[in-house]
């Protein structure tokens, strides 16, 4: 039986692709009642995710973005490149590390050929085959269940297998950074797991561009007051600046 979550999740995903959905088909393929799906449309409704009609809902265009990584890796390439170098620096010979899935955390990876005595966790399998290329690096994998948009592994799996340990640093790309929403992100399976990423690191480092600001997505991941460290691009704003100074976040631009 699926959860709440990955209902309304997967109900996002088909309106994404067809562009409607309909309560009597939707209670049939999840097996629950139509009074259920009301319910999730209504959420969604509520969230600016879908616009509610007779018996259905459609889409509402520009709210839900889950881009695949081949759509991301167009974006922004030589300031994800300038992030990913620099992120580098902050890592130390016999740090414990948890790399997020995404374009910006695989520019990391790219860079961690040099380094030596590592222990480095991340839930993306193309990160992961990567970082395998490296000798002095000892990777580990959670479990889970794939996102093919993103090759990252989410799910009870992944969370119960990063609750396991604790960590000196967490690498963290977002979708959007918002002072006021916080850290979000499109999926909320992706949002939940990094959620425990968050609680099993000391210290948060938010690997994002400039275009991540003042933006949010559909799934809450944490506070902004929970980053230590920012690595953006020059691009941002001296007002988003100002504000993150104020809550003694380091903020590194590139």
């Amino acid at each position: 039986m699926r959860s709440t979550v990955e209902r309304r999740d997967s109900i996002i995903q088909l309106i994404q692709k067809n562009g409607k959905v309909r309560v009597d088909n939707l209670s049939e393929q999840f097996d629950v009642s139509s009074v259920t799906i009301r319910n999730d449309l209504d959420f969604l409704e509520k969230k600016g995710i879908l616009h509610r009609t007779h018996g259905g809902a459609l889409i509402r265009k520009n709210v839900y973005e889950d881009p695949t990584l081949e759509e991301k890796q167009k974006l922004f390439q030589k300031e994800k490149q300038r992030i990913g170098e620099k992120a580098v620096e902050m890592i130390n010979e016999g740090d414990s590390i948890l790399l997020d899935s995404g374009t910006t955390a695989m520019e990391v990876a790219h860079r961690l050929s040099e380094k030596k005595n590592l222990t480095i966790m991340t839930n993306a399998i193309n990160i992961a085959l990567k970082l395998g290329g490296f000798e002095a690096l000892n990777v580990m994998l959670t479990g889970g269940v794939l996102r093919k948009e993103s090759f990252s592994l989410v799910g009870p799996e992944a969370e119960a297998t990063i609750s396991n340990y604790y960590f000196d640093k967490l690498f963290l790309g977002v979708d959007g950074l918002d002072i006021k929403y916080g850290l979000t992100t499109p999926n909320p399976m992706e949002a939940q797991l990094n959620r425990t990423m968050v609680e099993r690191a000391q210290q948060v480092v938010a690997i994002a561009d400039s275009s991540k600001f003042g933006r949010h997505s559909f799934s809450y991941i944490c506070d902004v007051d929970v980053i230590s460290t920012i690595i953006t691009d020059s691009n941002i704003s001296s007002q988003y600046e100002t504000e993150l100074l104020r809550r003694n976040i380091n903020v590194i631009k590139v």
